[in-house]
């Protein structure tokens, strides 16, 4: 399939200020193709059904995709959405399902969600909640599998898909098995190229993994260069850190993804986060994780820090430094037109008989 390529809006440089009709008219004039806005309140804060409809029946004169997200389903992490539970007066879920009712009303049915966050005022092992041990993470996965558990019914009967993200803190093997126990008739996943190797695992083995359930992406390429921390991931441009992205999207077509392409960006900084393989609590705590494909991680890792001593991809310090707004806006558009690249060289070329 001839995927289409947008963009998350929460990291689209002035979005807040042009609200979401805005939003989508900067995007559309980029010739970018969609838009996945990570609030319903982004649309509406009010979840207000002309403004809703105001804002979906935007994207489509513009031609945009329009894809929405609801809100985390760890209710370990829950507290930190407090808008949530003030939407469905004192009940959480009532708050989810108030808005899963007004997007699939106004016509979207895939829909965002996560389980946790990262703590970027933090720095450690702990500024992951994976590692909290206030609560276990396999605590934390099977409350979630129960949380899916009562949205299922709501979203059967709406016809929508809580796409549940390949975030920071999950693996890509954990997400699999929430959407398999969970049923995929109303949960997918959104497809996070970079959170993956947060967790070491391969992207383009992750992509396999995840294809048959992808219904959502955030798209954006990874540079990785060994720290005093252990191994420091940073976000880079499609096209411009070690994905193989001809594999990647090959693997996300082989298994039938229906994702559109949304490029996710920076603000600010390139999102350092550092995989503490020196720590034995961190391996401890990535029971799936083999051998053979932290072996991958290691040599894309080694490739990049090749790259940058030759002086032809940015070096530690570089990756440290802050993005300022012309280099986020760049970050979108020289993604989109590499994945675009991407796309164009897997359609075969046909030749007259």
């Amino acid at each position: 399939m001839m995927r289409r390529v947008g963009t998350d809006t929460s990291k689209f440089p002035g979005a807040a200020d042009l609200g979401a009709i805005g939003t989508l008219e900067q995007i559309a004039a980029l010739g970018l193709e969609g838009a996945f806005f990570r609030s319903a309140f982004a649309l509406s804060p009010t979840l207000d059904a002309g403004e809703l409809s105001e804002v979906t029946d935007a994207a489509a004169d513009l031609g945009l995709y329009l894809e929405v997200g609801v809100a985390k389903v760890n209710p370990f992490a829950t507290p930190e959405a407090p808008e949530i539970r003030r939407l469905g007066e004192g009940d959480y879920l009532l708050g989810m399902e108030r808005i899963i009712r007004a997007m699939t009303a106004a016509g979207i049915t895939e829909l965002w969600s996560a389980t946790a966050n990262y703590q970027f005022r933090i720095r450690g092992l702990y500024a992951c909640d994976r590692f909290r041990t206030d609560v276990d993470w396999a605590d934390q996965l099977a409350a979630t599998a129960k949380v899916l558990d009562r949205l299922a019914p709501l979203l059967r009967e709406t016809g929508a898909h809580l796409n549940i993200e390949t975030h920071e803190e999950i693996s890509s093997f954990e997400v699999v098995r929430l959407v398999e126990t969970a049923g995929p008739d109303a949960f997918g996943i959104t497809f996070d190229t970079a959170n993956v190797l947060v967790r070491g695992e391969d992207p383009v083995a992750a992509a396999r993994r995840v294809a048959p359930y992808t219904r959502s992406t955030h798209v954006r390429d990874v540079a990785l260069h060994r720290t005093d921390e252990g191994i420091g991931r940073f976000l880079a441009p499609v096209g411009r850190g070690v994905i193989d992205w001809e594999a990647l999207l090959g693997e996300l077509d082989r298994g039938g993804a229906t994702a559109n392409l949304s490029i996710e960006g920076v603000i600010g900084m390139n999102a350092e986060m550092p995989l503490y393989v020196e720590d034995p609590r961190w391996w401890a705590g990535h029971p799936d994780l083999t051998a053979d494909e932290f072996a991958v991680v290691e040599r894309l890792t080694g490739r990049y820090e090749e790259r940058a001593r030759a002086g032809t991809a940015p070096g530690l310090d570089r990756l440290r430094a802050p993005v300022d707004t012309d280099e986020a806006l760049a970050f979108i558009t020289e993604s989109a037109a590499a994945l675009r690249a991407a796309l164009a060289a897997r359609i075969p070329t046909s030749t007259a008989a």
